[in-house]
């Protein structure tokens, strides 16, 4: 594995499709809230930040690329951070949809899930009994979403974006997952170094127990041996948990309020770059020291940032 370094690589996703306004005050929502967002985790220590947006008007997740333009405008004209765009979107979305930004914007980075799976958002509704607007009860409420990513997608979005430049940050929510990405890897559609961001704690994905975390690092060292970046994304509570198990094993977390509301039991955290200075203190406490963008795009062999 490559992180064996002593920097750590901090992402953080300042928004996303699993949250809804109702759920925090502080979730960003219009282009300029997200960007100051992801500014301040920038500040924080972030050296990537994660990006989705929003319906400006009632927080709804959509994949416009002219708001990802006014977003990117806004962080660009302030910082070198890497920013990382998703074409995962939501579940509710066509392939075609959340790819566009992507495909449109030619980012450094993307995301990438590694295949399809049931995606469950319904427990969260038993702690929300009013919500602003009707359709984040939709949202959460649908025991019906399959979320799309199938090996002809995996390998439409690697040779749209990859042909561009584009590298990715795979994601992957299960064992399978790895497999799929270590089958793209042996057909030679992906190059190391592999961005591997292992998901543990949603729904239809793995457990966030430390077990499922060292089950799927076992598997891909096992896989991707010294050809891949580790990073932990631990969903709901296990963010700063599982963040600080990766971090002590020589890897790379993620946090942010894509992932989780909390900043502790029972406390919502007051900003994106709350959890960035946490994690990275913890980070510093295990001496690792944080890892700058440049540093980032060395370590993951990313293009020059001003391309």
């Amino acid at each position: 594995m490559a992180t064996r370094g002593s920097t750590a690589i901090i992402t953080c996703a300042p928004t996303g499709a699993i949250h809804t306004p109702t759920m925090s005050p502080a979730l960003p929502v219009t282009p300029e809230q997200i960007a100051e967002a992801a500014l301040g985790a920038a500040r924080a220590g972030a050296s990537i930040v994660h990006l989705h947006v929003r319906n400006p008007e009632d927080g709804r997740p959509v994949q416009d690329p002219a708001l990802f333009k006014e977003v990117l405008a806004i962080i660009k004209d302030s910082s070198d951070v890497v920013i990382n765009l998703t074409t995962g979107g939501s579940p509710h979305m066509t392939v075609d949809e959340r790819i566009a930004p992507a495909v449109e914007l030619a980012p450094e980075l993307a995301s990438l899930n590694m295949g399809s799976m049931n995606f469950g958002l319904f427990p969260m509704l038993d702690r929300y009994p009013t919500f602003q607007h009707e359709w984040e009860r939709q949202h959460l409420a649908n025991k019906d979403v399959v979320f799309k990513n199938t090996y002809a997608d995996i390998e439409r979005i690697l040779q749209l974006c990859g042909d561009q430049g584009t590298r990715f940050e795979f994601e992957c929510y299960d064992t399978a997952h790895l497999y799929n990405l270590a089958h793209m890897l042996d057909r030679g559609l992906v190059r190391p170094p592999l961005f591997v961001q292992t998901v543990f704690g949603l729904l239809g994905g793995t457990g966030a127990d430390f077990e499922d975390l060292a089950h799927m690092h076992r598997t891909a060292h096992r896989l991707f041996g010294d050809e891949w970046e580790w990073s932990v994304l631990g969903a709901g509570s296990a963010q700063i948990r599982l963040g600080t198990i990766a971090l002590s094993l020589g890897g790379n977390a993620r946090v942010g309020l894509e992932d989780s509301l909390w900043d502790g039991p029972g406390r919502l955290a007051e900003s994106n770059a709350a959890q960035v200075e946490r994690i990275t203190a913890i980070a510093r406490l295990l001496h690792r020291e944080i890892a700058t963008p440049e540093e980032t795009r060395r370590r993951l062999d990313l293009r020059d940032s001003s391309r």
